[in-house]
């Protein structure tokens, strides 16, 4: 069901948010990729980059494991997700692409399943997930349309897209590993 309930804020939308946006809110830091979706040229791209430096920095200092990499994925998918709907609401933008939290949990998801993978692997990984996300041919332009909207389904839609992308891209990186 898809509700015409639009909630701009009080003034204008906020089209190129700024660090005084950022740091106003937890929802705020967490959909914009702790800053990386403030860059002004290819938020998306800069936030997987940044999504890949966590990665790494994570599993080489806190060494999670599957179960811990599972645990944060999860946990970070929820957070991505409560963090997209409240940043929406007070953006009064339905799918701004300086919301980066959906690019970090996807990319997460395809290092973590594709491991183990050297340099060159994660490589080929980031730059087939910056194309499905950025072209989205057929499933993720499905998923992009899917949940559009406003409040928790518009939410989830900001995430589920690229979690369809992260999906083509493990399945390429399976098929090319079966070769």
């Amino acid at each position: 069901m898809e509700t015409s309930y639009k909630p701009f804020p009080k003034s204008e939308p906020v089209l190129r948010p700024d660090r005084r946006f950022l740091f106003s809110r937890l929802s705020h830091l967490i959909a914009l990729g702790f800053g990386s979706g403030l860059s002004r040229v290819a938020p998306g791209t800069v936030g997987t980059l940044w999504a890949w430096i966590a990665f790494l920095l994570i599993d080489r200092l806190g060494r999670p494991g599957d179960a811990g990499w599972a645990l944060i994925i999860g946990a970070t998918l929820l957070a991505g997700w409560w963090a997209s709907v409240a940043t929406v609401k007070r953006t009064g933008v339905a799918d701004p692409g300086y919301i980066v939290i959906d690019e970090v949990v996807a990319f997460w998801l395809v290092l973590w399943l594709a491991a183990p993978v050297g340099f060159w692997g994660q490589f080929w990984a980031f730059w087939l997930f910056r194309y499905f996300d950025a072209a989205k041919p057929g499933p993720v332009r499905w998923a992009d349309q899917a949940f559009k909207g406003w409040g928790w389904r518009g939410g989830w839609g900001i995430m589920f897209d690229d979690l369809v992308a992260a999906a083509c891209t493990l399945l390429l990186i399976a098929f090319w590993r079966w070769l």
